[in-house]
């Protein structure tokens, strides 16, 4: 509400004024200056990943004028847009790396959790091996594998493959010790009867079982991947 009547989302216009003696900006809002924030409207084209081009923005200013949620820095730049440009391949080498684990370790803990036996002990071995060495040490030594020759893009999957390589075990175990109870039910027990392979018990049978725990650990892992 403006002066009594509604005309939506707005911002007051700023004027600018410097002080002479410090150098100082200041910003004093113009209370007359009623400036309407429009949602879902046309403005500068763009790609969507580098792939889709469209024209449509979230938030879009006032006619001829500008919007910095996070304000600018010395130059003018829009400081949001360079934080998110510049954390794009942390976060995606967080969620590629989470996928990439998550597959992982959906398939090495199911199969050792549906037959047991030695290929159990074996994957239960690897993982307290992995478990137990330190991580910086480890990491550093996986990225010293990697040739100088290499591009930014082959060192950008490396780098996903290290990082999902290391955080399957804990997923793998959690897999593990669900099919080892979910095993022993009658619908498992069905479906064997019927002819079932392995792999399709397991695929569709088993794992839906428990898919939100799945997706709740595959959640909480992000934030850690993306820190390393």
């Amino acid at each position: 509400f403006h002066n009594g009547q509604f005309v939506g989302p707005f911002v007051y216009g700023r004027q600018m004024t410097l002080d002479m003696d410090t150098l100082k900006r200041n910003y004093t809002d113009k209370q007359d200056d009623v400036q309407r924030i429009r949602f879902f409207c046309k403005g500068d084209s763009y790609r969507f990943w580098g792939l889709i081009e469209g024209d449509r923005h979230l938030v879009c200013p006032a006619e001829n004028g500008q919007l910095f949620l996070a304000g600018t820095d010395r130059l003018g730049r829009d400081v949001l847009s360079r934080i998110i440009y510049g954390a794009r391949i942390s976060l995606t080498i967080g969620l590629v790396g989470i996928a990439f684990s998550f597959v992982l370790g959906i398939v090495i803990g199911g199969l050792a959790g549906y037959h047991g036996g030695i290929f159990d002990l074996i994957v239960q071995r690897i993982i307290e091996v992995l478990q137990s060495i330190p991580s910086i040490p480890l990491w550093l030594a996986l990225a010293a594998i990697m040739p100088i020759t290499w591009s930014p893009i082959l060192i950008y999957f490396g780098i996903t493959v290290i990082l999902g390589l290391l955080h399957w075990t804990g997923l793998a175990r959690a897999v593990r010790s669900k099919l080892l109870a979910l095993r022993e039910e009658d619908y498992v027990l069905a479906a064997q009867l019927m002819g079932a392979s392995s792999s399709r018990i397991i695929r569709r049978h088993l794992i839906p079982g428990f898919m939100s725990h799945l997706i709740a650990t595959a959640t909480i892992s992000i934030p850690g991947m993306i820190l390393g």
